[in-house]
């Protein structure tokens, strides 16, 4: 006589009701999963990077009504405004060194939360006292949380997409920095100045805007498809071969979904900060990347910085408000160069992130030194056009650079380590941006420009069939 199985199988019919059974059944279930997680990444990322600027701005808006003030215009002088801009940016060079080596090991989201709590706390702190130390400090702190989120945020993006498609999907998500500064300063003025009538209220609106998208990024966040149950994005199998590359193939980590996740593996099992940053220092694409982006980012920096002042010496008799929205043309065509060289770094170049950075480079070069002799005639339309094409060029470039090549060569496991280094090189730059139109000409400046951006073609030049290694 047979025996009785304890549990026979359910009858045709019977629906399956776990997910991971679903998921085995059904493979267009896991797809649309798959799909449904990386919009939700794409999204809620894409909206984190846009509220660090509602606070990071909040300061240049404020700075209308702190030098009208007399109470506090007397300590918190124009050259004090400065300072603590320079150490702001001296702070958040430092934090980009730090926080991408922490998203590679502990993961992207308790960075990014961290960052989001400490921006939001120094906001707070400097709405609600004007004293000179506390300013200070306040900033300090808010340079190292801002710097906690582009890095870890790349570095969650390059998660939940592949090297194949990262040129389209980070080039359009890189226009968050664009977007963000393009929306925040003008809602954040309009609050302050509008609304409340007090310089106070741009650091308490800002912090409050943060704080609401703080609260979607806890919800709806993680840190790569396997924390959701998910395999990790495929590799197209011909990416490396197509594309010409002379370099080395190499496997850097199992996609089994199996696997454990990194950042949620034991202390022990993690790469020390020294492990990570010594294996990112031998690979010369990062370091090419970090030389070229100190190189690029003073110009960028300079024009968001000194875009009315520069304007305003260039077209005398523009008035202060034209002065200020006339380089809205340099921010507006930032917001699209990013997805037009994403598009062209996968679409036409096959995923090689270099040559899409040469030609942005190039034609960076020739607008920064063609930029005072097409502005001598005082045209605005004149300015408006050469405003957005050096946009359009320093923004491509400095897309490609920053987030999506880092993030391709950085490896898998060494993506936040790999942008936060590029980054921080960058950020360095950064403050010579900021500095440098106070001591400076306009035609020494912009030739000085370009010709750091003609220097960062020629380095990035032998690097033009570089493809990164695929990671399966």
């Amino acid at each position: 006589m047979a025996d009785i199985p304890l549990q026979p199988p359910p009858p045709t019919g019977t629906p399956v009701t776990t997910r991971e059974a679903l998921d085995e059944v059904s493979p267009q279930r896991r797809s649309a999963r798959t799909r449904r997680w990386r919009r939700q990444i794409f999204a809620i990322t894409w909206l984190a990077y846009v509220g660090f600027y509602f606070v990071r701005q909040a300061f240049s808006v404020a700075k209308l009504g702190i030098l009208d003030h007399p109470s506090v215009n007397t300590v918190l002088t124009e050259h004090v405004l400065g300072i603590i801009d320079a150490v702001y940016l001296a702070a958040y060079a430092a934090g980009q060194f730090l926080w991408g080596m922490w998203a590679d090991r502990f993961g992207p989201r308790v960075v990014v939360i961290g960052g989001m709590a400490g921006a939001i706390a120094a906001a707070c702190l400097m709405g609600l006292n004007s004293a000179l130390l506390v300013f200070g400090g306040a900033m300090v702190v808010q340079g190292l949380s801002q710097s906690a989120g582009w890095a870890p945020l790349c570095k969650n993006m390059g998660n939940f997409f592949s090297v194949g498609e990262r040129g389209r999907v980070l080039g359009v998500w890189s226009t968050n920095y664009a977007f963000g500064g393009l929306v925040a300063p003008p809602f954040l003025g309009w609050i302050a100045y509008s609304v409340l009538n007090s310089w106070r209220a741009a650091f308490l609106s800002g912090a409050a805007t943060l704080a609401v998208v703080l609260l979607l990024f806890v919800l709806l966040q993680r840190n790569s498809p396997r924390d959701v149950g998910l395999p990790e994005p495929a590799e197209p199998a011909e990416s490396a071969e197509s594309a010409g590359s002379t370099e080395p193939i190499e496997s850097s980590e199992s996609t089994d979904p199996a696997a454990p996740a990194e950042p949620t593996a034991p202390a022990g099992q993690r790469r020390s900060a020294i492990a990570l940053y010594r294996e990112t220092l031998r690979d010369r694409m990062v370091l090419t990347l970090g030389v070229c982006y100190f190189l690029l980012k003073p110009a960028r920096y300079a024009i968001l910085l000194w875009g009315p002042v520069i304007v305003s010496h260039r077209l005398p008799e523009i008035n202060k408000v034209g002065a200020t929205l006339i380089p809205i043309a340099f921010g507006v065509t930032g917001v699209l160069a990013p997805i037009l060289v994403g598009w062209v770094s996968d679409r036409l170049f096959r995923s090689r992130r270099v040559p899409a950075c040469v030609l942005a480079l190039g034609v960076l070069t020739a607008a920064l030194a063609l930029f005072m002799p097409l502005t001598t005639a005082g045209s605005v339309e004149v300015m408006i056009a050469v405003l957005a094409v050096i946009g359009l060029a320093v923004y491509a470039a400095d897309a490609m650079i920053s987030c999506v090549a880092a993030v391709d060569f950085g490896s898998a496991k060494g993506a936040g380590t790999a942008a936060g280094l590029v980054n921080g090189c960058g950020s360095v730059g950064a403050i010579l941006g900021g500095l440098l139109p106070g001591f400076l000409s306009g035609g020494v400046l912009f030739t000085g420009f370009a010709g750091a951006a003609l220097l960062a073609g020629l380095l990035m030049l032998p690097h033009w069939n570089r493809v990164p290694r695929p990671t399966s």
